[in-house]
């Protein structure tokens, strides 16, 4: 079991656990996951509880190629009042924030999130592992090469894997130096990789456990899968399953996903066929 401080709560990772996505952003790459205006983020907040979500991570910003970054402020704009809506009525749900400035964090934070969710592990604005050992909050750290952006670039590397490793052992030491030692990885499924680098990243996720750290998958209706298939992500549902039920074969302990209801049947359904 993994045991993860998240403010007032306590982050328990005993068995594969399922991250709902809920994005206030307009041009998130998957559309139906938008949410315009408190109410519908409330409803979907309370449908992925119902369908077995741990965790809830909002996001504020698009990440997707091309996206436009349009910086901190705007993000505390959107995500404040959808927080402490959601933090009001679900005071023991785990709210984790989708973000990679400090300052997003810290306000975040404040107003009733539990987890930061960073996918630069620090790069972009390394204040983020200040503010989050200052409020002993849960963190998620991302493999990720290049800047703010180059972050879909892919690197000429030879083994991906062991790229992944070798990243997330200078992290623990970064982090360490915050009093972070307890996190969770992700390695990136998406972010500046090849196809065939994001799906070995899945068939060999478990080489990632001697990094003794919990492990985040987020294939969700991303483009290796989708266009693997010569289909669009509106059509991706069930790549993904595959894509996830593989990665639980494997090790993963968490599922970052669009569609919580078919990630939590998998981890209800998998322990049966095994």
């Amino acid at each position: 079991m993994f045991k993860i401080p998240a403010k007032e709560l306590e982050w328990k990772i005993s068995s594969p656990q399922v991250m709902g996505i809920l994005n206030l952003t307009p041009d998130s790459f998957y559309e139906a996951s938008r949410h315009a205006n408190i109410d519908s983020a409330l409803a979907q907040a309370h449908l992925f509880i119902q369908e077995g979500a741990s965790i809830i991570d909002i996001g504020a910003q698009s990440t997707r190629p091309g996206a436009n970054m349009e910086g901190a402020a705007i993000e505390i704009e959107r995500l404040i009042p959808y927080i402490e809506a959601i933090a009001q009525a679900y005071p023991k749900q785990l709210i984790s924030v989708d973000t990679f400035y400090a300052s997003v964090a810290e306000a975040t934070l404040k107003a009733g999130a539990h987890i930061i969710n960073d996918i630069s592990c620090g790069a972009f604005d390394e204040n983020i592992l200040a503010v989050v050992a200052k409020n002993n909050a849960a963190y998620i750290g991302m493999h990720l090469t290049g800047g703010i952006d180059s972050m879909h670039k892919v690197e000429t590397r030879e083994d991906i894997i062991e790229t992944v490793i070798s990243y997330f052992q200078t992290k623990k030491k970064l982090l360490s130096k915050y009093g972070i030692n307890h996190w969770v990885i992700d390695p990136g499924f998406g972010f500046g990789k090849t196809v065939e680098e994001n799906f070995t990243i899945v068939k060999k996720i478990d080489e990632l456990k001697m990094l003794e750290l919990p492990i985040l998958l987020g294939a969700s209706r991303k483009s290796s899968l989708y266009k693997t298939l010569g289909i669009e992500s509106k059509d991706a549902l069930n790549a993904t399953t595959v894509a996830n039920t593989v990665a639980i074969l494997k090790g993963a302990d968490i599922l970052r996903v669009h569609d919580v209801k078919e990630a939590a049947e998998i981890i209800q359904l998998l322990p049966y066929l095994q």
